[in-house]
């Protein structure tokens, strides 16, 4: 009997299987709209100054939503690399040539391993995982965040911050150092981007997947 693993890139809760014809039923493990808007930073000011930010910036004001809740994973790569205008900017451009999510649907979600070796398939960067991050190290790569030749993706759960949720993936875009906030260019379209304290997104990223921690996954 094949164990279910509890898996770091989970955007969605497989509710039901295989239903008549043979389509499988996905629902999103939903956050109230309240709980979101109070849980992060979105004050306008501080959110057109991370706009501003050097990585941010090449985004330009703009996130293209994950096509369903299971591909998370792909959408956060996909913006990444439209950001630094690699051609594998979709996710199906990203997904090609990988035997993943065939049928559209990435099946419990997909490790940050997976991952990896997803964003590598069709790009010629250097892709890094990054787990066991100590609060130093996971301050060190925000500062790093900042540099326009740096992408990085952090892998999440949710409910640290928002008190639900599962595991998700998104891009940063950036660090603002002074008032100590991240800014996560969330690419599901329930969430939208927004600012959190560090010390928070530490938390949530300090979380275990299985046997092994979340973390960052970093190209450049």
């Amino acid at each position: 009997m094949k164990r279910w693993r509890s898996v770091s890139i989970i955007c969605m809760v497989v509710t039901a299987g295989l239903l008549g014809a043979g389509a499988l039923v996905v629902g999103q493990s939903r956050v109230p709209t309240e709980a979101i808007a109070s849980s992060v930073t979105r004050t306008p000011e501080l959110m057109e100054r991370a706009w501003h930010l050097p990585v941010a910036a090449t985004f330009h004001g703009n996130v293209n939503w994950q096509s369903n809740s299971s591909r998370c994973g792909p959408a956060a790569v996909a913006n990444a690399y439209r950001s630094l205008g690699e051609t594998a900017s979709t996710e199906d451009k990203v997904l090609a040539g990988t035997g993943r999510c065939w049928t559209g649907l990435c099946i419990l979600g997909l490790t940050l391993d997976e991952l990896a070796e997803v964003a590598r398939t069709n790009t010629s960067r250097n892709v890094t995982v990054l787990r066991n991050l100590s609060e130093g190290q996971f301050l060190e790569h925000l500062r790093r965040s900042n540099d326009p030749g740096r992408r990085y993706i952090v892998n999440f759960n949710r409910a640290q911050i928002f008190g639900a949720g599962v595991g998700h993936h998104s891009p940063i875009g950036g660090y603002l150092e002074a008032e100590d906030l991240v800014f996560v260019l969330d690419v599901n379209s329930n969430y939208q981007p927004w600012l959190v304290e560090r010390k928070r997104l530490f938390a949530a990223v300090n979380t275990y997947d299985g046997d092994k921690k979340r973390g960052l996954l970093l190209i450049e």
